[in-house]
């Protein structure tokens, strides 16, 4: 009896063991299993999460909703090195970060700009692809036209309209070994650069959805055809904006020194009013004809921005940022007007910063209206004038951004 009640109670013990040992490994299992889910999930988001930054820097131009879209044509390396003479020296009119720009003549006779994007890298390849997709997809008649490209081997070609007076920077700072004649540029003539120049950063920001921001909006990316006129150029660095109203959208920080939005050299926030920043940098080397940034000149004026924004509201000194070459040929209601505009352009708070159409509608006066007769004089007749103001630049808040005041 005994030997039949301790068999028995072993069997207990066994199958208690039995059922312990299983709920351990089924409990292990489910851990393990619990943790392959997890870190899977974790593995995927992270995967997405780089994948949407990725797609993020590269703009995802495809989704771009614009008027018209046109077709570009595809060149062979044959066609493109029979347009330049065999890429040669003497046909060169321009060297990017990423290649030589060369004078060609395409076979239907039409002059051409041919970039050669020659080892142009992983930065190189993603610029090319940024300019055919974006360039593709906008129409624009301050906007430089692409009209082809060519992708033989490593090597990369993008094919322009041809400006036969080449960049804005090529005349407002002459430099010797330049291939294009520079020309000294009248009051009249860099006020129509201006209004050009705006209504192709209006363009990007207002028609087309998303807004397309610049992000490298300089001098020498405004070119210039033979009667003068100007073009917004160098999409390679573009990235579409955020669609909401006061949104922003984070990324790398790119662009050139003294041109960039201070709140996006600091937080890589980039929104339409970095654009405006840059436009205003632009708009004070047409006023001053300085470089943006320039150490060599006396401590407090290397930069240019720095060294302007006081005067521009001192009414004492403000008549000094001025191009001793323009001396005599603006009236001082058009010299206090833009002066007003490049102020409000290059404010270190990107909402108090104008919209594009208010700088355009602001502009285009100017232009339009015959030159007054009354000219800068001397310092004591500028004192009887009012200090810039947004009503003295006819700009008028059209943004939907809370603070803004115009």
């Amino acid at each position: 009896m005994e030997t039949e009640v301790e068999y028995r109670r072993k069997e207990r013990t066994a199958l208690v063991a039995i059922v312990v040992l299983a709920s351990v490994a089924v409990a292990s299992l489910l851990v393990a299993f619990s943790y392959y889910c997890y870190i899977r999930n974790k593995v995927s988001k992270r995967h997405k999460n780089h994948k949407k930054v990725n797609d993020d820097d590269k703009g995802g131009f495809a989704h771009l909703q614009v008027a018209a879209d046109k077709g570009l044509q595809v060149f062979t390396f044959k066609q493109l090195h029979s347009a330049t003479g065999g890429f040669s020296k003497s046909n060169v009119v321009g060297q990017g970060g990423f290649g030589l720009v060369y004078r060609g003549v395409l076979s239907d006779g039409r002059k051409a700009a041919i970039k050669f994007m020659d080892q142009a890298g992983k930065q190189g390849e993603e610029e090319f692809r940024v300019e055919v997709e974006l360039l593709s997809r906008l129409r624009s008649p301050y906007l430089l036209a692409l009209l082809g490209y060519c992708s033989h081997n490593n090597h990369k070609l993008l094919v322009y309209e041809f400006m036969a007076n080449g960049g804005l920077q090529e005349h407002l700072y002459p430099v010797s070994n330049s291939n294009v004649f520079s020309m000294k540029l009248d009051w009249e003539t860099r006020l129509r650069i201006a209004l050009e120049a705006a209504k192709g950063l209006e363009y990007l920001h207002e028609h087309v959805s998303p807004p397309v921001i610049h992000r490298d909006f300089k001098s020498s990316n405004i070119l210039l055809d033979k009667n003068l006129h100007a073009k917004v150029s160098d999409f390679g660095l573009a990235k579409l904006g955020s669609d909401r109203a006061g949104g922003h959208v984070s990324t790398r920080v790119l662009g050139t020194q003294g041109y960039v939005a201070p709140e996006y050299a600091l937080t890589g926030h980039l929104t339409t009013k970095s654009d405006v920043y840059s436009y205003g940098v632009v708009l004070l080397e047409l006023l001053t004809g300085r470089v943006p940034v320039d150490m060599k000149r006396p401590p407090g004026e290397g930069v240019l921005v720095s060294w302007a924004l006081p005067l521009l509201t001192d009414r004492e000194k403000v008549v000094e940022i001025m191009d001793p070459a323009l001396e005599g040929q603006y009236s001082m209601k058009e010299f206090i007007q833009v002066a007003a505009i490049a102020a409000m352009c290059v404010q270190p708070e990107a909402d108090y910063r104008p919209l594009m159409a208010d700088v355009v509608q602001s502009l285009v006066p100017l232009v339009k209206t015959r030159r007054s007769t009354s000219k800068v004089g001397s310092c004591s007749s500028f004192h009887a004038n009012k200090l810039p103001t947004a009503q003295d630049s006819g700009l008028v808040n059209h943004s939907s951004e809370p603070g803004t005041l115009f």
